[in-house]
């Protein structure tokens, strides 16, 4: 995308909210209520209120988790406060009243802010507008400008000796007890401040090299010429992404420099530029990919879907604290895959409970789980929401409990049935996501058929009672030969055979997984595409053909299928779903690297949300794109059946371009709050034959946190052979390894160019003050062997010295011959290639070249622009009938036709055919354009070889008479 063309908006804070209203502030704990004035700030970073003695507390928008009004908001305890409110009078209002805000740094540390407004409804509002604001793409990637408008409100590093000269150097108070008052520090004042307290000699470098020498300033010209050089991805189609022209960064200069009179002359100064540097333009990331922007229309089984493991713990696994509100988080932290760990309640009520079997953790109520899943499953994506039951309730009644509060509490939420299109039967895919929409699916075990059942047991020897066993009516009972995941009748019987040991060492692996129970008829019946069986063979899956089935996988198991047959694991992953798990001896709630299961395309990697490790990082950054919905469409080679795909292989993937990435670290800003020396980590995730090199820089010479400078050669990520499913991480670190702040970004959301990466703290939330300023070079991979073929082609006539700049001698000789090496005449100190490219005869030929090239691009404008003149009349052409000219873009009044709806889907289907030819003509017509650039590009290659070869030549001739004159003195 180009970067004059602004992809997102920034969040809008509407009038009322930045005006403030009068809510009750109340905490439970200390029975206290409190008047206050509630407000946003007008830029929507902070949320702040006022108490009556003009106390204030703010809130960063950021660390905004969940809003709740209502029966879902908090409601007062302690009966003081319920007097208060009129809580337990009949007709009270208090739950139209009420709104909850919930924040944190993780989703494990919550506060909850509780506030009663003075009038009915208003809470609604706050609570849906301030989650616009919490869920607009920018407020968490936003521009390194926009978080140092946000450091005004915050505390400066503590080198208090640089805080108080840039003080100084602005005119204003230095003093420990001094307060500055608001209006002597306006933006330009803060800018003048910034730039005294942390000065960027590394972007003057920049800034020094892309201009006039003489000149202090930038003109229009040189400056779009960096962004097209160094801003601009290289790989882009000039057609349909054409490049900045100097009448078009006018607009940059004008928001960007300081200096009116440099703006009348169209100049950048070196202070602007910093400011350029930091604007949205520059974001670090495709801000076009933080949208929904993948095609949800695929089988399920195509997808990476974000999944949470044992999604209850808020620590360990064996003695953590249990949680409904951890449902909540994951759910509004995008995950859509949640477990649910069932086991049988105790009299006198005999609620069923989740827990971690034989374990230390704590309990909670199944019905409260399921009251917090439908609350939250579709707050901040409508796409489908899947329950992983591992059930241990063995009692029937307990069952039948459970598939009621599913199926009251959940409502038409719950897809009970499957859709009309999907069928249950072999070959059937599965429903895609949007098919979905706004549906929570259930994995359980599933009850089987009359027939399997016979068959199974007659392989074991036992005798099945038939009047026992039902097969729901939408199953075909021919279709379900797959050994269950734990054949009830069996398992009871095994279970019982095993004693103490045996069941830990079964534990170890898979914990509790392996020891459900016999799933019942209520149960069985709320499950249709996610049915768990027991993984028997990748040939004997492809056999029966079966999208609506799905094995689980401790990790060790399925490292142990990925490493042994990794084609067949990514052939049965187009097909059906696989969900990995960590193993059991994971009790400190660690994770695994989920990188090597999506590598052969595994849809449900299930990890533990409460840990923020490494893995944990990466999947929140890699889920936040494609609207943060909780799905990312896999590679063709993931789903294609006729394609195939060996994560392993070390060759080229067909048709697939494999990069390059170049990394070079140059500076941070306000890493600490302390004065420390800082490193820098760089590391690449992506298939196991990627460069899979960790970087590191030096450590900073002197204790400096608030500007420090690298200066080293850049990262090279030489050969990347699937961009789709690889990503960065960039880590900052103090001395001795503490964590200061990192950043993991993919592949194919990387922007080329000097970017400033806005760190994110370990739990992923954006931090404002520290940042690393980054040159990011992402291009096609070109193999060594190709790498200045132009060259190769100068014939061997060019002597040795000529190309001493390139070739070593002992590769010389070898091109020559061990005679033409062993000459020994004095070595004339001739021209470099260097020198003979700096010719005057070769600069024209260049500036020849280049003006064939510009006629080309100007053709190929021409021509783009004709097309899209002629698509836009056709938009225009009348299709109402009764000869009433509408056009198909218009959205008018419906009524002025016969039949509005017909009319409706008749507009539709031309729009979407005309969307459809131009972009087929776009593509045809970009691939002409290229293919002559190619063509002409080729041809100027042969032509300066040539003339490299005339002119090296001629130099050769007139050293080789200037040394026989001097032999002959």
């Amino acid at each position: 995308m180009s970067m004059l063309t602004p992809v997102l908006q920034p969040p809008e804070v509407k009038e009322y909210l930045s005006k403030g209203e009068r809510f009750i502030k109340w905490d439970d704990e200390t029975a206290s209520a409190s008047p206050v004035i509630l407000r946003v700030d007008p830029k929507g970073f902070y949320l702040y209120w006022t108490y009556q003695n003009k106390e204030m507390e703010i809130l960063d928008i950021t660390s905004i988790r969940d809003t709740r009004v209502g029966r879902f908001a908090k409601i007062p305890k302690c009966q003081k406060l319920r007097e208060v409110f009129n809580l337990d009078y009949p007709h009270s209002t208090f739950l139209l009243k009420t709104l909850t805000i919930v924040s944190g740094p993780d989703m494990v540390d919550l506060t909850f802010h509780n506030f009663v407004s003075y009038k009915e409804n208003v809470g609604k509002s706050w609570a849906e507008d301030i989650m616009a604001i919490v869920q607009n793409p920018l407020t968490y990637n936003a521009s390194r400008y926009t978080f140092l408008e946000k450091i005004i409100f915050q505390m400066f590093p503590a080198d208090r000796k640089r805080v108080e000269a840039a003080l100084s150097a602005c005119h204003l108070p230095k003093g420990k007890n001094d307060a500055i008052n608001p209006e002597d520090f306006p933006e330009t004042v803060y800018k003048t401040f910034l730039m005294n307290l942390c000065p960027r000699p590394e972007i003057d470098e920049i800034f020094t090299s892309h201009h006039f020498k003489a000149k202090p300033y930038m003109t229009k010209e040189h400056l779009a010429k960096f962004i097209n050089k160094k801003q601009r991805d290289s790989r882009l189609n000039d057609i349909l992404f054409p490049p900045a022209k100097p009448e078009q960064v006018q607009s940059l200069i004008e928001k960007y420099e300081p200096s009116v009179i440099n703006i009348q002359r169209g100049q950048l100064s070196p202070e602007g530029m910093v400011w350029f540097l930091c604007g949205p333009e520059n974001n670090v990331i495709a801000l076009d990919k933080l949208v929904l922007y993948q095609d949800m229309t695929q089988p399920l089984s195509h997808y990476f879907i974000n999944s949470s493991h044992n999604t209850y713990l808020t620590a360990g696994q064996f003695s953590g604290i249990s949680s409904p509100e951890m449902y909540r988080q994951t759910l509004l932290a995008g995950c859509r895959c949640v477990e649910l760990d069932c086991w049988k309640g105790r009299p006198p009520d005999e609620e069923p409970i989740i827990t971690h079997g034989f374990t230390m953790t704590t309990e909670i109520l199944f019905k409260d789980a399921i009251e917090a899943i439908a609350e939250s499953a579709f707050k901040t994506s409508l796409y489908p929401v899947i329950l992983s039951f591992e059930n241990h309730v063995d009692s029937p009644k307990q069952q039948a409990k459970m598939a009621e509060y599913c199926r009251t509490i959940f409502g038409d939420m719950l897809l009970t049935d499957p859709l009309e299109k999907y069928p249950l039967k072999p070959g059937v895919p599965l429903p895609s996501p949007k098919d979905l929409l706004g549906k929570i699916l259930i994995k359980n075990k599933k009850k089987q058929s009359v027939s399997e059942k016979r068959q199974n047991s007659m392989k074991k020897g036992k005798n099945v009672e038939p009047e026992i066993i039902e097969q729901p009516a939408f199953t075909d009972a021919e279709d379900t030969g797959d050994v269950a995941e734990e054949e009830p009748e069996e398992e009871d019987d095994q279970l019982g055979n095993l004693d103490e040991e045996e069941i830990k060492k079964m534990q170890s692996d898979e914990g509790t997984a392996g020891l459900e129970v016999t799933a019942y008829e209520e149960m069985s019946s709320l499950v249709n595409y996610i049915q768990p069986i027991k993984f028997d063979s990748f040939e004997v899956s492809a056999q029966k053909n079966r999208s609506y089935v799905i094995s689980s996988f401790t990790e060790l198991k399925a490292y142990d299928l990925l490493t042994k047959f990794p084609m067949q694991f990514v052939e049965y992953n187009k097909r059906q779903m696989s969900r990995i798990y960590p193993k059991g001896t994971r009790m400190d709630s660690s994770n695994y690297m989920p990188q090597m299961f999506w590598n052969v395309g595994c849809q449900m990697v299930a990890l533990n949300f409460q840990t923020m490790d490494v893995p944990t990082q990466q999947n929140m950054a890699l889920f936040e794109f494609n609207g943060q919905c909780g799905y990312l469409l896999k590679h063709e080679f993931m789903r294609r059946p006729d394609k195939q795909f060996d994560p392993f292989s070390v060759d080229r993937i067909d048709v697939v371009v494999a990069s390059t990435l170049s990394v070079t670290i140059l500076s941070g800003q306000f890493l600490s709050d302390r004065s420390v020396k800082t490193y820098v980590e760089v590391e690449l995730f992506g298939l196991p034959r990627d460069t899979k090199r960790k970087y590191r820089t030096k450590l900073t010479s002197a204790a400096n946190s608030i500007n420090p400078v690298w200066k080293e050669e850049p990262f090279v990520f030489e050969k990347i052979m699937m961009p789709e499913l690889a990503s960065l991480k960039i880590v900052a670190f103090e001395e001795g390894g503490k964590f200061i702040g990192h950043r993991v970004i993919p592949i194919i959301a990387v922007h080329s160019g000097y970017h400033h990466v806005c760190l994110r703290s370990e739990s992923n939330m954006p931090l404002t003050m520290p940042s690393l300023f980054v040159y990011l070079e992402v291009k096609d991979y070109v193999p060594d062997a190709w790498a200045g073929s132009m060259l190769q082609n100068v014939p061997g006539v060019l002597s040795k010295l000529q190309f001493r700049s390139i070739f070593s001698a002992s590769s010389f000789k070898k091109e020559m011959g061990e005679k033409t090496a062993s000459v020994c005449i004095p070595e004339p100190q001739t021209a470099s290639l260097a020198e003979l490219q700096q010719m005057k005869l070769f600069l024209k030929l260049l500036k020849k070249q280049e003006k064939e090239l510009k006629e080309l691009e100007r053709k190929g404008s021409k021509r783009r622009e004709e097309l899209l003149q002629k698509y836009s009349v056709l938009f225009l052409e009348p299709v109402c009938p009764r000869g009433k000219k509408r056009s198909i873009l218009t959205t008018g009044d419906v009524g002025t036709c016969v039949q509005p709806v017909e009319m409706a889907e008749k507009l539709d289907s031309q729009v979407l055919e005309l969307i459809e030819r131009l972009e087929m003509e776009l593509i045809h017509l970009g691939e002409e354009y290229h293919d002559g650039i190619r063509r002409r590009k080729e041809q100027h290659a042969t032509e300066q070889t040539a003339k490299i070869t005339e002119l090296a030549r001629e130099k050769q001739i007139a050293e080789l008479k200037a040394l026989k004159e001097s032999s002959e003195r």
